[in-house]
């Protein structure tokens, strides 16, 4: 039996005295103090982990002003650590304190002014939501960054972010016009541009303020001598505290802005930001260059950033081949297409773009042309390139390079890629050489390493793979960091070229020099005198231990990781391989992943929050010296589990019930396994706890009926009118949802299935009369495979499938109904599951034996067989195969298409189980609709909210609600309901409950056009 956990970290008595002080004082956001709350912000995008003390979400400035003069007033020990969407790859927003996350609630857009071109947006504003907003108005936040669809502008501001395209955009703080912030004190201030003279006349104000002002004014004319000797001439200057650029050239203009700017929360916390915009572009080109080997891609950039293009992308055959294996080369495959007898060993991706067309296609045609020539006379390493026209085309391509950090995180073996020395920023013309000797560094040390990033920059993203739960690797770790420090000086350059400091800014005085770095820590004891702000990072305080700094060498993840032996760390693969790179929190709606997470907004309930208690879990067991292996099968007494229920009931704290209220959320589609970089699966092994949380705990009711619903539903159908008759009674519902926790119960089919088809020639027949059929017989069959929900729920969509398949001219069977598992799985029934799936493919394998093609309606059902049925049953699954209709019908060698008369389109609602398994389904069903002469076009969406029985549980009714909200009602209400259709029954479920409106199944439609054209009744 698991054990109850319950040695878990406390909280401070002095941090507990202050978050009970905020209450009485009227701090209005979200107080969490929770293990499981401080967890999911232990770790960012880094290899780092530091347990906060508290977590604080204030939802307007106010709150903030209130938090930092509480604490100033009444306690002086607490510190604060500001964090936004969590993506620093160094540990800028990781501490042990309190940290104050601004993304959960200070995530709006104020104010935007076009002729002045400006924007004033708050801190917790994701990048892409940003842009989103600005693209009608024909704008755009320059700025650009492989996380843009998570990273928040006051992370970007914070580290004084950039990425492609910086050459011709800059960093982040060139286009920050003020900022507004709260400083330690609990005092407001606002920044911007000044002249030098009224600067002065600030700083000889008597407040917190005017002392900030005074001390940077003077620092920075006195030390401008040193400053520019010490600055490099990079595109990619120093990152916190900027002195360069506080002044402008001739010293008349001041902007403490760019103090603020690429200070990682030392200084003050950022509310806001006015920031400059850009206009779109109107014309991009994008040519894909390809090269026999990636030191030519390297040294031809410096050619293609001459040609004046924007930017200048690169990624190696690393990158190359994990996006091969991977959901998002299905995006880009037909624009990076394989050379005929080379080797594709490295890639530029190189964009113009401007106002003027004919100008940008000039500039492009000149690039081809020389490209040919190098082709020609088998120069430059260049082996072919690919010109992408249309903006679509080149953000598919900018996907997938954004998607290269998480990619090499799923790279294979224990030795994972890892940032630490991974934005180094050299003079671009010295970047081939550079590359080369730290190849030759990497080489020494025996390891494998992924390359990417901005060679017109001079920066290059370098991730040596490291198994950092080996001690030998986290000793090399500190060594590599050592000698990259060493190895950038002497090509002039920087260790951190666009991802800030973080842990690494005890290399600071290496590059400052004493002098200057004595200069930073003036400006941080003006700002924060007490070190109250993130300590640790950047610099400290003048008169404080230089010691308090946090190192590279400091806990990493891996510390506690390699406390789970090696053989539960195997077998749990998917959270401990979890690299935090953060995809899941894509701030899209209309993206599948994580509906959980984009709901609620609190990163428990992601993948990445689920996979952290997981690991964690685990962890704790391995301490009491439990293996889950050996529990998994066991079968405690029901004694033990309600003494244990009943105990947890009196508030006998248990780590397990934490983790439990995680994986409760999650609505098992199963997006992050195709979506998340390293294919985290969240719902395989959320299965596995809640089968090994309660051999300790009871079941509710509700997993009971749930697990066994293809036990009595098809014993009820039997009986379907006195059954709905009896659930649309208003005190059943009453009674069914107090007792079981289920709300709004479906009604069962009337007719039934059996009565539908009775009247189809081959739809019952017997399975055994297959088998007196001849090889030549079997090929005009087709057999349907029964879901619950389907057959029983919404039976036409099965009997229009029949009708569909004769239509055709095959010979429909429906074969009896056999349970496939999935609701068992999905609440952890794993034993029931595993004698489930075997009974069912056994059957299943039978038919197939009679190669006779198999096809089911439901995605949802038909994927769990080659999924969850794989991985329970191993080589015991067989070797069966259930096709979905439109693969089926892709199969079918049909007749020439038929033009129909213009009519409008069809728009298809793909169900988000397989929208992300089977990227291609949409566009497959669209093939199929366009040969009969129809159109039907995919729609972009995230998750209905049903999943499965997930919205039919009254704990979820609301967030059930809320996700239908998010994309699903939204497109429904643009468009025509009697033209959209939906492949799942989940899906169509749903919208009939909220929007009391019936979806078809894309088949039905299908059925509709074929038979009207042949002349006959669907």
């Amino acid at each position: 039996m698991i054990p109850g956990l319950n040695d878990v970290p406390g909280i401070p008595p002095e941090t507990k005295r202050f978050l009970a002080e905020l209450r009485v004082r009227g701090f209005s956001g979200d107080i969490a103090d929770q293990y499981s709350d401080r967890l999911t912000l232990a770790t960012d995008n880094s290899i780092y982990q530091c347990l906060p003390e508290a977590l604080l979400f204030p939802r307007h400035s106010a709150d903030i002003e209130l938090l930092t003069r509480v604490a100033d007033e009444s306690f002086p020990t607490i510190t604060f650590t500001p964090r936004g969407g969590g993506t620093g790859t160094n540990g800028q927003s990781l501490n042990h304190n309190v940290i104050v996350d601004l993304s959960r609630y200070m995530n709006h857009i104020i104010e935007i002014n076009i002729e002045e071109r400006w924007v004033i947006a708050q801190a917790g504003v994701v990048k892409d939501q940003l842009n989103d907003y600005l693209k009608p108005f024909g704008f755009f936040f320059s700025p650009e960054l492989s996380t843009s669809n998570r990273a928040t502008l006051g992370g970007m501001i914070n580290t004084d972010a950039s990425g492609q395209g910086s050459l011709v955009y800059g960093k982040t703080s060139d286009h920050v016009i003020g900022i507004s912030a709260v400083l330690v004190n609990g005092d407001a201030i606002e920044t911007g541009p000044m002249s030098a003279a009224e600067a002065t006349t600030r700083g000889m104000a008597s407040s917190r303020e005017g002392h900030i002002y005074r001390t940077v004014v003077e620092r920075c004319r006195t030390q401008r001598a040193l400053i520019l000797e010490k600055f490099p001439q990079l595109n990619r200057f120093l990152t916190g505290y900027d002195l360069r650029h506080v002044y402008n050239d001739d010293l008349t203009e001041f902007n403490l802005s760019r103090i603020l700017a690429g200070s990682e929360g030392s200084l003050a916390l950022i509310t806001a930001a006015k920031l400059n915009i850009t206009p779109i572009p109107q014309v991009r080109r994008l040519i894909n260059v390809k090269y026999d080997s990636f030191d030519a891609a390297l040294r031809n950039a410096t050619f293609m950033v001459e040609a004046n293009a924007l930017s200048v992308e690169t990624v190696d055959s690393t990158v190359l081949n994990l996006a091969r294996e991977d959901i998002v080369w299905h995006s880009v495959s037909e624009l990076i297409t394989d050379i005929p007898g080379q080797q594709l060993l490295g890639l530029n991706m190189v964009e113009f773009a401007g106002d003027d067309k004919e100008e940008i296609n000039q500039r492009v045609a000149v690039m081809c042309e020389r490209l040919n020539q190098f082709i020609t006379a088998q120069q430059a390493g260049v082996i072919g390139w690919q010109l992408c026209t249309e903006v679509d085309e080149i953000e598919r391509i900018y996907a997938m390079r954004k998607k290269a950090v998480g990619l090499l995180g799923n790279a294979r073996g224990r030795g994972k890629p890892v940032a630490f020395v991974e934005d180094t920023c050299v003079p671009p013309e010295k970047l081939a050489d550079y590359i080369a000797e730290f190849r030759a560094l990497l080489d020494r040390h025996e390891l494998r390493y992924g390359m990417f990033g901005h060679v017109d920059a001079g920066v290059l993203h370098v991730r040596p793979a490291l198994d950092l739960t080996d001690p030998r690797h986290e000793i090399l770790h500190k060594h590599i960091s050592d000698e990259v420090v060493a190895l950038t000086g002497k090509y002039g350059g920087l260790l951190w070229g666009e991802h800030g400091k973080g842990f690494r800014a005890e290399y600071s005085p290496e590059f400052f020099g004493p002098e200057l770095y004595q200069e930073l820590r003036g400006i941080k004891t003006a700002f924060d005198p007490l070190n109250r702000l993130n300590p640790g990072k950047i610099c400290p305080p003048l008169q404080t231990d230089d010691r308090a700094m946090f190192r590279v060498d400091a806990v990493k993840r891996g510390t506690y990781d390699r406390q789970i032996p090696v053989n539960i760390r195997t077998d749990w693969r998917g959270p401990l391989e979890c690299n935090g790179n953060g995809l899941c929190f894509n701030y899209d709606t209309f993206s599948p992943m994580c509906p959980s997470w984009k709901i609620t907004q609190n990163r428990l309930h992601s993948p990445k929050g689920r996979a952290t208690m997981v690991r964690e879990w685990l962890r704790l067991l391995a301490e009491k010296n439990v293996d889950p292996a050996t529990v998994e099968t066991s079968r405690p007494g029901f004694m033990l589990r309600l003494h244990h229920t009943l105990a947890a009931k009196r508030g006998r704290y248990d780590f397990s019930h934490e983790v439990k209220a995680a994986m409760s959320g999650c609505l098992a589609c199963k997006a992050c396994s195709t979506q998340c970089p390293v294919k985290i699966d969240v719902p395989d092994f959320r299965s596995r706890f809640l089968q090994l949380y309660h051999t300790r705990y009871l079941r509710p009711l509700r997993d009971h009926i749930v697990a066994a619903v293809e036990s009595y539903t098809p014993l009820l159908a039997r009986i379907p009118r006195l059954t709905n008759l009896f659930l649309r009674r208003k005190l059943v519902h009453q009674i069914v949802s107090k007792t079981t926790g289920m709300v709004d119960l479906p009604l069962l089919s009337v007719p039934t299935l059996k009565q539908r088809v009775a009247s189809h020639p081959t739809a019952l027949t017997p399975v055994n009369r297959l088998l007196q059929l001849d090889e030549q017989q079997r090929k005009q069959y087709v057999v349907l495979i029964q879901d619950p929900f389907t057959s029983f729920y919404d039976a036409k969509v099965v009997e229009d499938a029949v009708k569909l398949i004769t239509h055709l001219g095959f010979h429909p069977v429906i074969l009896p109904f056999t349970p496939n598992g999935k609701a068992q799985h999905v609440k952890g029934f794993l034993q029931r599951f595993a004698h489930t799936a075997g009974l069912t493919s056994e059957r299943l394998n039978q038919i197939a034996r009679l190669n006779i093609p198999m096809v089911g309606v439901d995605p949802a059902l038909v994927l769990c067989f080659r999924d969850e049925y794989q991985r329970v049953l191993g080589d015991q699954r067989g070797h069966f195969t259930v096709a979905l209709m439109h693969e089926w019908l892709r199969s079918v060698p049909f007749q020439p298409a038929v033009v129909q008369p213009k009519s409008p389109p069809w728009y298809l609602f793909t169900h988000c189980t397989e929208a992300t398994a089977l990227p291609g389904s949409a566009q497959e069903w669209a093939v199929i609709f366009a040969h009969f002469g129809a159109r039907l076009e995919a729609v972009n969406l995230g998750c209905c909210g049903m999943a499965g029985t997930y919205g039919h549980e009254r704990i979820n009714l609301e967030n059930s609600r809320g996700i239908y909200s998010l994309s699903w009602q939204r497109k429904l209400e643009s468009l025509p309901a009697e033209r959209c259709l939906s492949t799942g029954y989940s899906c169509r479920s749903q919208v009939k409950r909220f929007a009391h409106t019936t979806l078809l199944h894309p088949l039905q439609a299908l059925l509709e056009i074929v038979a009207a054209q042949s002349g006959g009744q669907a």
